[in-house]
């Protein structure tokens, strides 16, 4: 039976809980003289329960497995962990769903680190470096010759807690260590770097373009329920 757990559609970006009616695994064991020795493939099935998505999202990795003995001749597989690869097979990245009023350019670098964050962490963190300096420069208008720059820039324009989540980035490995240079020179970094950086460019994302369009579209609310309520008290006043 599987067990329930928090998850966030890929799709519809709502977070839910999903129960053994939404999920399904499957483990396919097998030797047959490979090099390696004793393996799985581990696929993995998350159907999202929103009625208005219903997409669903599938995984696989692949594992060295160790026979555990449990007494009496008794015995059961376990899979190692880290797997030995993994996959995401849908969707094809980690990609969040942002919505279409976020600059293009800026979405096509995000989808693109995730898409190959796990084959290629170094090209990855490339593209979120490009795409933290593409927000810096759209939604703040600021514009410096080196990164690190226009992150110092930054200090005192937005709040502090945001402020120390960019600036955190100089403290991860090489991508820190390169902040200075060229946001085109491809750096060394592992894939959980890779990761950290693509999670960044998420909170940025909806912490900056997100939230102000929401804020917007509250206030053009209030503004249109103002004139509504302005405009029926003028109809009841010059009223007979």
């Amino acid at each position: 039976m599987a067990r329930t757990f928090l998850w966030t559609c890929p799709y519809c970006n709502r977070p839910t809980t999903i129960t053994e009616t939404n999920t399904n695994s499957n483990f396919f064991y097998f030797r047959n003289n490979n090099k390696i020795g004793d393996l799985c493939i581990y696929t993995h099935v998350v159907v999202c329960p929103n009625p208005e998505c219903r997409e669903f999202a599938i995984t696989a990795s692949l594992h060295h497995v160790t026979s555990v003995s449990h007494g009496g001749g008794a015995s059961s597989k376990k899979l190692d962990e880290p797997p030995i690869q993994a996959w995401t097979l849908r969707p094809k990245s980690t990609a969040k769903q942002f919505p279409e009023y976020i600059p293009k350019a800026i979405l096509d670098d995000y989808d693109e680190a995730c898409l190959i964050v796990s084959d290629s962490p170094k090209a990855s963190a490339t593209l979120s470096r490009r795409c933290l300096q593409g927000m810096i420069r759209n939604f703040w208008g600021v514009s410096k010759p080196r990164l690190i720059d226009e992150i110092a820039e930054l200090k005192g324009k937005i709040d502090p807690m945001t402020w120390d989540a960019i600036d955190a980035i100089r403290g991860i490995g090489n991508i820190g260590a390169h902040m200075e240079k060229d946001i085109n020179l491809i750096v060394d970094v592992d894939p959980d770097e890779a990761k950290q950086l693509i999670g960044l460019i998420e909170f940025l994302l909806s912490d900056w373009y997100v939230t102000r369009h929401e804020r917007e579209e509250q206030k053009k609310k209030v503004i249109a329920l103002g004139v509504a309520k302005a405009a029926a008290k003028a109809g009841t006043t010059s009223s007979p």
